[in-house]
This record gives structure tokens, C-alpha cells and sequence, in this order.
């Protein structure tokens, strides 16, 4: 009997000790990984967490705890996760340059011209890219004014110091970063492509020294200029209160300040580029014979795989821009996709019916015009707003490469400015609309409150998206035609005519894409 007593009050013993060890073991464990809005949602409000209630026998300790200071909150650490997608998303914007647009041009132009516009597409991304490394990357994203960025980036120095290890990158999300030298490689894709992208309006007859002069001059008095006024900001971490808001606001980009939304580069890719490309045309002139010989693409075949590389490589555009593997880049994702099917059928149906046959160049031409139109929306609207933009894009830009391009008068070769132009300038104004909550948008993120902004008005975000295309058409305009006068001075923008006729593959790079 004794025995089963002394078990027993051991028994009580040993639960008793186990429960007053309970707060402590919940205090050691690791929490579960919150969701970013929750774990943003907790860094914004450190004072809502309750201080563990220190245990009656412990007065020194609770006295030495009151007495020390507050202990600096730990800084954010970029998630494995979204690192790794960053890194994908950055091949895919890759493998849209090279290959893709190179193969979508290189098939729309006269075999001999091939291999001329394929090295001006390739030579232009890594041009870029160097010149991205060593100044553009500093220009466009580090803290300057509201036009240009500074130096302090320059050369990529301070991303990596030895004594504080590698610098972060804010996303948008409080207390979500990525490592800044993804950041910097992912960007700067954007700007490569976006400088391939002008050599479609003028290919076949530009000599490649003056498009390399070009494209330096315009990158940085252009490019640079208009992604820091639209996409620099400071990013979200010290937004704590208005006033904080307003401080780190002041910051930002001119027209990020105004409050236009470009998810993913509709002013600063898709018009920018088109409208230098649209200036060089008229500048440079049209090709010999145009309007006479048969200009007809000589690969619809290479289109079409470089319309498909395009397509694929664009969710990496698109739902990479998020900064993050999260809610939103599946947003992006899904309308990219959404978009692109839908303009792909509106213009096919739109050529059908206008031209009595449908065309693998109008289904290549549509996929493109709805990826671009979804691209300044991609993370603010719902689905169905995707898909009424590239139903929209589709027939928009099918007018824009006939009735506008006849109206213009312009030989922009490769319709640069009909499908990226008119389909940028769609694209900006729709996000204005369909990004409303009332439409299933997303809205506008207020990151004082940490929540969407209640107050969305479409026709004042419309006039905001009209003025953000605005400036940006005529940003770019003036440069390109100041830079396009320049090369014209000092180089001479074009090839002779005898050349021109013979085809730049064989008269500026002695070889040719094929052989009899």
C-alpha cells in the first residue's frame, strides 16, 4: 500500500513538474513561419506583443530585465524561397531576350538580314548589361532626386562589404527582403530587353556601330531616368505613420510620387522602347523598295518559337516582379497566361474576320500584344480584368499595325510601336480601371495601415496612368531624337543603299544565315 502511494505521489510529481515547464518550452520553440502579410503585420507592430510575466522567486532578474534597454529588432533575412525564384524569374527574362526576341525578329525579317538583326538583339543584351553593371543599376535604383539615382551603387560597390556581408533588397512587403545582387541581375534584364526591343522598329538598314551608339546614349539618358522616376522608392520598412510615409515618399521617383502603377514595365519597358523605335523610323526613313518589293518575313516558323519563348520567359517578367514567391506573383502569373490566350484569340479572330484568313503571324502578334497590355496590370487586377485587357490588347494592337502604321507613315519594320506602343499605352490606362477593388483589383496598398487603401477612385487613377504615359512619351521622344541626330552626326545612321540591298548579313558581318 505504500509502495502504490509513494508511485502515485511520484507519478503527480513528475506531471506536476512537467506543467510548470510548459511556458518555458513554449518560449524556447521556434514559431511557425508566418504568411508575409502576418509576419509584416508583426514587425509594424512590435509593442502588440506581450512581454512574458517573469516567475515570482526571480525579483533581481525582472529588475536587471527592466533596467536593460530594448534590444534591437534582428534584421530581415532573405527567405531560401524567394531567393530561388528570383533567380528563375531572372533566367526566364533571360531566355525572352536570347533566344526569344531575337528569334521573334529574326524570322520576321528578309533572310538576308537575319544574322544582323540576331547579333544586334544578342550584342545590345550584353552591352547593357556591362553598362547596367558599372553605372545604370545605380542611376535607376539607389537615392538621388526624382529623376535620376546616384553613384553610391555604382560598380555594384557596397552590395557586398566584408565586416557586414551581403546587402538586401526590399520587396513589398515589411520585413521580406531578397539578396540585392538578385535584384540588381533581375533589373537589369529588363533594361537589356528593353534596349533589343527598339532594334525591331529599324532593322534591315541601320548600321550595327550607330545602333550600339544609339543604345548607350538612350539607356542612359532614357531608360535609366524613366525606371527610377517610376519604380525607385525606399521601399516599405520604415513606413510606421504618416509622417514616416510622407519623409520616405519624397523619396521616391517622380512619377512613383503621383502615384501611377506599373507592375512590371508598361511605361518603362513597352512605351519607352516603342517611342524610340517609333522616332528612329521616321528619322532613319523607310527601306529601299518599301512599299514595292515584298518584304514578307522569311521564317514565320522562327516567330513562332520566338513568340513561344517570349510567352514563357514573360511569367518570369511578370510574376517575377513581385519580388517574392507569394500571393501576388500567383496573380501575375495566372493573368499573364489569362491575357496572352485572350489577345491571342481576339486578334486571330479579329484578322479572320477583317482579312478573311486567320495567320500564324496575327497568333504570334497577339500573343505579344496581350503580353504586353498585362504587363503594367499583372499584380493589380484580378483575373477577369486580365482577360478583358487582352481581349481588348488583341484587337487594339490588330489596328495598330495596319490602320495607325498607315496613318503614321512610318516603316517601323518590325511593328514595335504598334504592338508594344499601342499595347503599353492600352495596358497602363486598363490598370487604372480594373486594378479598382470594386472590379476584383487589388487596389492600392496603404502601408501606414497595413492594409488596402479603402479610398480607390477610377477616373483619378486613369488621370494619374494618363500623365505617367505622358511624360514617358515625351522622356523618351526628345532623347531618342537628340541621341538618334548625334550618331547621325559622328557615325552616319544608315548603310549605303548598294548594302542595304544586298543585305547587312554578307556587308556588315561577312556571313549569312543559310547556305545553298
Amino acid at each position: 500500500m505504500h509502495k502504490t502511494i509513494k508511485k502515485w505521489l511520484a507519478g503527480m510529481t513528475v506531471l506536476l513538474a512537467f506543467g510548470a515547464a510548459l511556458p518555458a518550452l513554449a518560449q524556447d520553440a521556434k514559431p511557425a513561419e508566418a504568411p508575409a502579410a502576418a509576419t509584416a503585420t508583426a514587425a509594424a507592430a512590435p509593442e502588440a506583443v506581450a512581454a512574458p510575466v517573469p516567475a515570482a522567486g526571480a525579483p533581481a532578474a525582472a529588475a536587471v530585465a527592466e533596467a536593460a534597454p530594448a534590444a534591437a529588432p534582428a534584421a530581415p533575412v532573405a527567405q531560401k524561397g524567394d531567393t530561388a525564384w528570383m533567380f528563375v524569374a531572372t533566367l526566364l527574362v533571360i531566355m525572352m531576350t536570347i533566344p526569344g526576341l531575337a528569334l521573334f525578329y529574326g524570322g520576321l525579317v528578309r533572310s538576308k538580314n537575319m544574322l544582323s538583326v540576331l547579333l544586334q538583339v544578342f550584342f545590345v543584351f550584353a552591352l547593357i548589361i556591362v553598362l547596367w553593371c558599372l553605372y545604370g543599376y545605380s542611376l535607376a535604383f539607389t537615392e538621388g532626386n526624382a529623376f535620376f539615382g546616384g553613384f553610391g551603387r555604382a560598380l555594384l560597390a557596397g552590395i557586398y562589404d566584408p565586416a557586414k556581408g551581403f546587402a538586401m533588397a526590399a520587396t513589398f512587403s515589411k520585413g521580406v527582403v531578397i539578396p540585392e545582387f538578385i535584384f540588381v541581375a533581375f533589373q537589369g534584364t529588363f533594361a537589356a530587353i528593353t534596349c533589343g526591343l527598339i532594334v525591331g522598329a529599324f532593322a534591315e538598314r541601320v548600321r550595327f556601330s550607330a545602333v550600339l551608339a544609339f543604345m548607350v546614349l538612350w539607356f542612359t539618358f532614357s531608360y535609366l531616368p524613366v525606371a527610377h522616376m517610376v519604380w525607385f522608392w525606399t521601399g516599405p520598412d520604415a513606413i510606421t505613420d504618416a509622417a514616416a510615409a510622407a519623409t520616405e515618399g519624397a523619396k521616391a521617383g517622380f512619377i512613383f510620387q503621383k502615384g501611377a502603377l506599373d507592375f512590371a514595365g508598361g511605361t518603362v519597358v513597352h512605351i519607352n522602347a516603342a517611342v524610340a523605335g517609333l522616332v528612329g523610323a521616321l528619322m532613319i526613313g523607310k527601306r529601299v523598295g518599301y512599299g514595292r518589293d515584298s518584304m514578307a518575313p522569311h521564317s514565320l516558323t522562327m516567330t513562332m518559337i520566338g513568340a513561344s519563348l517570349l510567352w514563357v520567359g514573360w511569367f518570369g517578367f511578370n510574376a517575377g516582379s513581385a519580388l517574392e514567391a507569394g500571393d501576388i506573383a500567383a496573380l501575375a502569373f495566372v493573368n499573364t497566361l489569362l491575357a496572352t490566350a485572350a489577345a491571342t484569340v481576339s486578334w486571330v479572330f479579329g484578322e479572320w474576320i477583317t482579312k478573311g484568313k486567320p495567320s500564324m503571324l496575327g497568333g504570334a502578334s497577339g500573343a505579344v500584344a496581350g503580353l504586353v497590355a498585362i504587363t503594367p496590370a499583372a499584380g493589380f487586377v484580378g483575373p477577369m480584368g486580365g482577360l478583358a485587357i487582352g481581349l481588348l490588347a488583341g484587337v487594339v494592337c490588330l489596328w495598330g499595325v495596319n490602320g495607325l502604321k498607315r496613318l503614321i507613315g512610318a516603316d517601323d519594320s518590325l511593328d514595335v510601336f504598334g504592338v508594344h506602343g499601342v499595347g503599353g499605352i492600352l495596358g497602363a490606362v486598363l490598370t487604372g480601371v480594373f486594378a479598382a477593388p470594386s472590379l476584383g483589383g487589388q487596389g492600392i496598398f496603404d502601408y501606414v495601415a497595413n492594409k488596402p487603401s479603402p479610398d480607390y477612385s477610377i477616373g483619378g487613377q486613369v488621370i494619374t496612368q494618363l500623365t505617367a504615359v505622358g511624360i514617358t512619351v515625351v522622356w523618351s521622344a526628345v532623347v531618342a531624337f537628340v541621341a538618334y541626330k548625334l550618331v547621325d552626326i559622328v557615325i552616319g545612321l544608315r548603310v549605303p543603299e548598294e548594302e542595304e540591298r544586298e543585305g547587312l548579313d554578307i556587308t556588315s558581318h561577312g556571313e549569312s544565315a543559310y547556305h545553298a
